[in-house]
């Protein structure tokens, strides 16, 4: 195999890049850069904006827009796979560049990266997560970059002539999979519960795709852990770092973030920014100017009395438990979706306690109602609109009308943002007068 490590190494090689997403061509543009000779692809004939195509082809990369050829493959010395694209999926076709370096933008960008690299993973809570330590160290003065997958891929800051003192990057378990040298001063695992069980083969490949992003971490780096996976990890040979556990804590009491799973962020966040020198007084600071993100348990507003809270990105079935555990009001649940694994029979206790109704809509409704029929007063509609109106109809004041799907969008909508921003439109339709209502 083509040991590739540095720039000069990398002028005259023929490179692939499979998926032409945002990553994907920052990936060409990366290794155009630095002298490759690129060829991009995608499966889709349509996956880039007007202008861009031209753009690219300018700016010396190949474009292959369509079905998958072994000829766009020929004679590679390194391909480079998009957030998403399993290897698995492409094994034909590397049959045809054998000796070929296969890798992801996230490692390719991160050979370049000057910075110490603060990364952060889990099942939930990444993005607000990364965003805060962001904040966090903005805060204390010091110059960061913020990106990987969230926002704007690392290979884009390469390319940039900014430099930072820190970069800190949301990483996925689609990133990891297949990392090899990837190597951050800081790794922040959050969480760990079944999710993406239609990408992994089962839960232990998906587990073990997060641990990967410690294994080239070494003594003096640090691993920052959840305490509940405390005795499972210590079972495992995944990390030479030193290993500091959190818990949810009080030491924040001046913050904007609900839910006692945000106490375990905004912990994992303090623990991570302290290695980079941040102070007691500064993270605290910060923490208490830091505003949620859209989607995230984030409140709306009230109709009639009934609060009205959007957490679209709950797209997991703990996400979902964290966002009705945030709750002291009687909760009037929106789920449905592309459902990607997950308990949900093991939220039935949480249900009884917590939940007035339930208002399935979309896809999956038997997968639902097989676990909650019965248990929980419940209902379905095709789209969500409907759903809302109804639970917007039977609710009384004090009621919460919580949107936390526990499932991707792609069945309605093109993205959880999407799905938020219709929950938002439909609330602002309903009438305010209760009688009207009724």
């Amino acid at each position: 195999m083509l040991a590739l490590v540095h720039g000069k190494q990398l002028a005259g090689h023929k490179a692939v890049v499979v998926g032409a997403a945002v990553s994907g061509v920052a990936a060409a543009r990366l290794l155009t850069a630095l002298g490759a000779r690129v060829r991009l692809l995608d499966r889709n004939p349509d996956a880039l904006k007007p202008g861009v195509r031209e753009q690219l082809e300018a700016g010396g990369i190949e474009l292959a827009l369509g079905p998958h050829r072994k000829a766009d493959f020929k004679d590679a010395q390194m391909v480079v796979l998009s957030p998403g694209v399993p290897v698995a999926r492409l094994s034909s076709f590397l049959e045809a560049c054998p000796d070929a370096q296969v890798m992801g933008e996230l490692e390719l960008a991160s050979w370049f990266t000057q910075e110490p690299i603060l990364a952060v993973t889990g099942t939930n809570g990444k993005t607000t997560t990364t965003t805060l330590i962001g904040h966090i160290l903005e805060s204390a003065g010091r110059k960061v970059f913020v990106g990987g997958n969230i926002g704007t891929p690392l290979s884009e800051h390469v390319l940039s002539d900014e430099r930072a003192d820190v970069v800190v990057l949301e990483v996925s378990s689609f990133q990891l999979q297949n990392v090899k040298s990837f190597h951050p001063r800081v790794g922040v695992l959050l969480n760990f519960s079944a999710n993406h069980l239609d990408y992994h083969a089962d839960e232990e490949e998906y587990l073990a795709a997060k641990l990967n992003l410690f294994a080239r971490m070494t003594d003096n780096d640090l691993a920052v852990l959840p305490l509940g996976m405390k005795e499972l990890l210590q079972a495992r040979d995944f990390t030479r770092a030193r290993r500091v556990y959190f818990t949810p804590s009080s030491r924040f009491r001046e913050h904007n973030l609900p839910g006692e799973h945000n106490r375990s962020n905004m912990e994992a966040a303090w623990l991570a920014c302290k290695a980079f020198g941040v102070t007691d007084e500064q993270a605290a600071a910060a923490v208490a100017t830091f505003q949620p993100l859209p989607h995230r348990i984030q409140k709306l507003g009230e109709k009639g009395g009934v609060l009205f809270v959007d957490d679209s990105k709950a797209t997991t079935v703990e996400a979902m438990r964290a966002a009705i555990e945030s709750f002291d009001r009687p909760v009037r649940l929106l789920a449905g979706g592309v459902f990607k694994g997950g308990d949900l029979e093991g939220l039935v206790p949480l249900l009884k306690q917590k939940v007035a109704q339930v208002g399935l809509f979309g896809a999956n409704r038997e997968i639902f109602e097989k676990a909650w029929a019965g248990q929980v007063p419940l209902f379905w509609e095709p789209a969500l609109e409907g759903a809302v109106t109804r639970l917007y109809r039977e609710s009384s004041p004090g009621d919460v009308i919580l949107l936390s799907p526990a499932t991707a969008s792609f069945d309605l909508y093109a993205d959880y943002k999407a799905r938020g921003k219709d929950f938002a439109r439909i609330m602002a339709r309903l009438p305010e007068d209760r009688e009207v209502r009724q």
